[in-house]
This record gives structure tokens, sequence and C-alpha cells, in this order.
């Protein structure tokens, strides 16, 4: 049975609630032209922290011109949050703006509530939240919402929810169960089941207080040219390499077992390699001085991928983080913690699952402590150069050598292409959003032209 408060919010008008989801910063598809929008499904999870009213769970659809859509988890109340509409004088509010709503969902955890379609777990690996928690937002809103919870709690909250099972969930509770545990505990999760699709809805895990974000922290490094931080990055490559290690361990949970690569497989790499830097090279013109070292080079930088890719291939295709980068680690006194195992939020869910190198992996990292050492406009790259090199020494000295190629020579062209692939995509997202970055990936670029065959 449908509340009164739902009823509201069935009678809101699609040209309203649409302006208000277009509105929101984590409503993915700003670009596309919407011409549809409903409210699928209501559920009640609890009675509001205030006026009785229940807080409703409710799954919203957006339809495009171009055939696709999006779903997107909304939790409504009539106390506080965001406006989403008036209805007959009573409010419709995002409750997951206002983190004292919010807070009911670990409660509903703790329970393992079973509220139909919406079920709700607990691990019992983090301790319970009291009646009255102390409750804020994390910070601005990205793709998800996220707050904390008596300073050692973190909810997330999947806005865009997606058919099957969220890559983060899978990669935490496997991690956890091998004994990985350079990451934040996870206390429990809440999904949906219904007719339409099964997906996850939200994750609680540890909150770190003490840590450092690992951006920052090799950001001020490398302005200060602090020697000892690059022995912390050398650690960082050593947990990265557990991490994997333990990722390609199990060779019975279909889920995580390693896979040979197909012979093809490393061919349509390059192929979409090819196009991108094609597509990107068109973008550079002569006279822009950002650009002018690689201007006209991109037949170069083809010829460079189509020789590496000859003796590139080999090693094993495991489940790995798939957005790794500084900013998803926190270097804390008990060493350095992995975060938001997601994957990439602009690709679709089946991709983010997908096995691939673990190599991958690395190649963002070396390109994120690039970015680092380029950001602090060093007048060398000395620094860079140690800081990359520690970070892979560590992380060779570690992971299990059946997951890469064989041999020193096939690791690395292996490893440059995915870091051409990275530099690529970086200098057109550059150009696109960030004209003073430009430079930073035109470095990478050169970087591997001018390494010895």
């Amino acid at each position: 049975m449908t509340s009164d408060l739902g009823t509201r919010l069935q009678t809101v008008g699609q040209d309203q609630l649409g302006e208000w989801l277009r509105s929101r910063r984590w409503f993915a598809s700003k670009a596309q032209e919407l011409n549809h929008f409903s409210v699928l499904e209501i559920h009640e999870l609890a009675e509001s922290t205030g006026t009785g009213d229940p807080l409703l769970c409710a799954i919203l659809e957006a339809r495009f011109n171009s055939g696709t859509h999006d779903l997107y988890q909304v939790l409504v109340g009539s106390e506080g949050g965001e406006l989403i509409a008036e209805v007959e004088g009573t409010p419709l509010y995002d409750a997951l703006a206002d983190p004292g709503e919010a807070a009911i969902l670990a409660h509903l955890m703790q329970r393992s509530a079973d509220l139909g379609p919406i079920r709700f777990h607990w691990t019992g690996a983090l301790d319970r939240v009291g009646e009255s928690p102390q409750v804020r937002s994390m910070g601005a809103e990205q793709s998800n919402s996220s707050i904390v919870i008596d300073e050692r709690l973190a909810l997330k909250i999947y806005r865009r929810i997606e058919p099957g099972d969220n890559p983060e969930l899978e990669m935490l509770r496997f991690l956890s169960e091998n004994g990985f545990a350079n990451i934040a505990a996870l206390g429990g999760w809440y999904h949906y089941r219904g007719e339409r699709m099964e997906a996850t809805l939200g994750v609680l895990q540890e909150f770190i207080a003490d840590g450092r974000d690992g951006w920052e922290a090799s950001l001020e490094a490398a302005r200060a040219g602090d020697e000892p931080f690059i022995g912390r990055l050398r650690e960082l490559g050593e947990v990265t390499g557990d991490m994997h290690t333990v990722l390609g361990s199990d060779g019975m949970d279909q889920t995580f077992a390693p896979e040979e690569p197909a012979m093809e497989a490393l061919g349509l790499l390059t192929a979409t390699i090819d196009e991108e830097i094609e597509r990107t090279f068109v973008m550079l013109h002569e006279h822009d001085e950002r650009t002018a070292a690689i201007f006209g080079r991109g037949g170069e930088v083809r010829d460079l991928l189509q020789m590496l890719s000859h003796q590139g291939s080999g090693g094993r295709l495991i489940r790995h983080h798939g957005d790794y980068h500084l900013g998803q680690t926190l270097l804390t006194p008990r060493g350095w913690i992995l975060l938001d195992f997601e994957g990439e939020p602009g690709r679709p869910l089946n991709e983010r699952r997908r096995k691939r190198s673990p190599l991958r992996d690395i190649a963002g990292m070396l390109r994120s402590i690039s970015y680092a050492g380029s950001s602090a406009q060093l007048e060398n790259t000395e620094w860079e150069t140690r800081a990359r090199n520690a970070f892979l020494d560590g992380y060779l000295a570690t992971v299990e050598p059946a997951l890469l190629p064989a041999g020193e020579a096939s690791i690395k062209k292996l490893l440059s292409i995915y870091e051409l692939e990275k530099a690529v995509y970086e200098l057109r997202y550059e150009l696109d959003n960030r004209p003073d970055w430009v430079p930073i990936p035109v470095a990478g670029i050169l970087r591997l032209l001018e390494a010895p065959a």
C-alpha cells in the first residue's frame, strides 16, 4: 500500500521532476535530450525522524531521445533535505541531502532488515550505530552521495543504479574474505531485487579519520623534493602487488578466477587506442605552444603503439581496481588504504566488472604520480622519475609473477601500451576541460616516444 507521501510523489508532473533531476550534480546524462521521466517504484523504508511520514526509496527512470534510459535512487522524505516539489502544501525532499535521514539506512543494515524487494545486510565487522549518531555529509556530491556517521562509518549511496552487482561491493567482499587488510572494512550494504532487475543500492564502510589523501600527500612531497616519501610510494607499490595477488588467487570463483588473454584481445585493445590517437591528434593546432612538441607526430605515436603490441601480450586477466590513482588512496599510521573500487563511473557496469591485465591499474598510478610531479612544477623530472620507479619496483617485487607477462621486456611493453592509452585519453580530456593542464599528458606521450626501444 502506497503512503500519502508516495501518492503525492506520483502526482508530481514529469516536467517538474525531470527539471529537478537534471539540476542534480549526480545526474549522469546532462548532454542528452530527456524525453520522458517517471517514478517506477516507491518502497517504504522506515518512519521518518520527525514528521511521522515514512522515508521512501523511489526508483526513477529517465528516458532519452537516443532510446537509452537511466535509473536513479532517490530517498524521499517530508522534513528536510533539498526540495523536489510541493504537493497540496506538503514538501517532498530529497532526504539524502539530510544526513540525519540517511543514517536510517545504517540502522536498517544492523537489523538485516528485509523489506520485500529491498534487503539490508550487516557483516558484523564494525561497531553498531547508536540511536542518535552524529551525522554529517562527506562533502560535495559527485556520482554518489556519502555521509559520515560518528566519525567512524562512511555510508555511500549509489544514485545511478544499474542491474547487477556493483563492482565495489564485489571487490570489498572478496578482498575482505581473502584477508587483504589495506581497505576500509565493509560493515554492510543494501540492494534491490525485483521483477525489473537486481542492483546494489549502497554500502557502509569504516571511515578512515586519520588518513591523508594520497594525491595531496604526493603533491606536497613533490614540491618539497621529499626523499623519504619516495619510500612510501614503494610501499604503495607493494600494497598494490598484494591486492592484485589476492584478486588473482581464487581459481574456483568464476567472478574472480584469472583468465588467459584471448589471442585477439591485444589486437582489439591496440585498434581502440589507435583510433583514439587519430581522433585526438586531429585536435592539435600548429601554433599551440602547449602541444608543439608532439604536433604532427601522430604517425610516430601510432607506430610506437604497433611496435609495442608485437611483444606486449601475456600474463593473466583478473578483476582489478579499474580507476586507480593517488586520489583513491589514503596514507594512514597503519599504512596505505585503498578506496573506491567502483571503477570508472562513466563506464557501463559490465565493462567495469571485466577482467583485464593488472598492469592497467599500474599504468593509471604511474600517470597519477607523473601528474603530481608535473603539478608541483619541478625544475627537473628527477623526483618524478624516482617516485615512479619506486612504486613500480615495489609492485614487481610483490605481485604474483604469473599474473604478468614473462620477462621484464614484455612487462614494460604491455605497461607502455596502457600508459599510452591513458596519456592520450588525458590529452583529449585536458584539451576539452583543463587547458592549463595540457602539458602534463604531452610530457607523458613524449616520455614514451623518447624511451629506448
